[in-house]
């Protein structure tokens, strides 16, 4: 099987538990390190799937690698190569497919729940739970591109995730680890502090009865991972 290729934006908000869940399954990866200025590939086509992760930059930024992005994740569409999209990566695959992204009414961070939509493809992807606690960390929102179908929302963010077909786009995140919580509440302490509202927790309140909430939202991800890399290239 082709490589499944991941691109990362920032050191901390690599795959987290997604490259665990590959590696469970033998599925081979590779990581682009953006933030590293490593050059994103020139076609997709040698990969069988493509995924792009977080970050604290917006799809609507002057970026040199952006507009590469865009036509990267264009021509997996074009070419049924599967795209899946983390928070940052969810609004470039909106942005890609015609949707807009812009800032949302209230910052999310932290864990906050979601619930799933009622129709078709949102049971296709979720089968029965009707929504679960996910962790946010962003600013912005997207739109939903013409026919994407929401798959589920928040009470402060609408559009937290939509599929079309095999392309999956969240605006939260579903990968996060343990480590990863405890890394990004340090780091994003000024940001917390900065911002109260009533969708931002405290670093206490995030890190609070965390094994278990990583263990709901590591099954949840499992659920979403294992539909999305049915659709893998051979």
């Amino acid at each position: 099987m082709k490589p499944v290729i991941i691109f990362r934006h920032i050191p901390i908000e690599g795959p987290g538990y997604f490259g665990t869940f590959l590696d469970a399954r033998h599925i081979p990866w590779q990581l682009v390190r953006v933030d590293e200025d490593e050059p994103l590939p020139v076609t997709a086509t040698a990969f069988s799937g493509l995924v792009f992760m977080g970050g604290p930059m917006s799809v609507n930024d002057p970026l040199p690698w952006i507009p590469s992005a865009l036509a990267l994740i264009r021509e997996a569409a074009a070419s049924d190569i599967p795209v899946l999209g983390h928070c940052l990566g969810g609004q470039l695959l909106s942005a890609a497919l015609g949707g807009v992204v812009s800032k949302n009414v209230y910052k999310e961070i932290g864990w906050g729940n979601v619930t799933t939509a009622n129709n078709p493809v949102a049971r296709e992807w979720l089968g029965d739970l009707l929504g679960f606690e996910a962790f946010h960390w962003h600013g912005e929102t997207f739109t939903l591109p013409e026919r994407a179908s929401l798959l589920f929302s928040s009470l402060w963010c609408e559009n937290q995730a939509f599929a079309i077909g095999k392309h999956l786009a969240m605006q939260c995140h579903v990968e996060m680890t343990e480590a990863y919580v405890r890394v990004w509440s340090d780091a994003g302490a000024a940001e917390i502090a900065s911002n109260p509202g009533p969708a931002v927790q405290t670093a206490d309140a995030m890190q609070t009865g965390l094994p278990e909430r990583i263990c709901k939202l590591n099954a949840v991800a499992s659920r979403l991972y294992t539909h999305w890399i049915e659709g893998l290239k051979p």
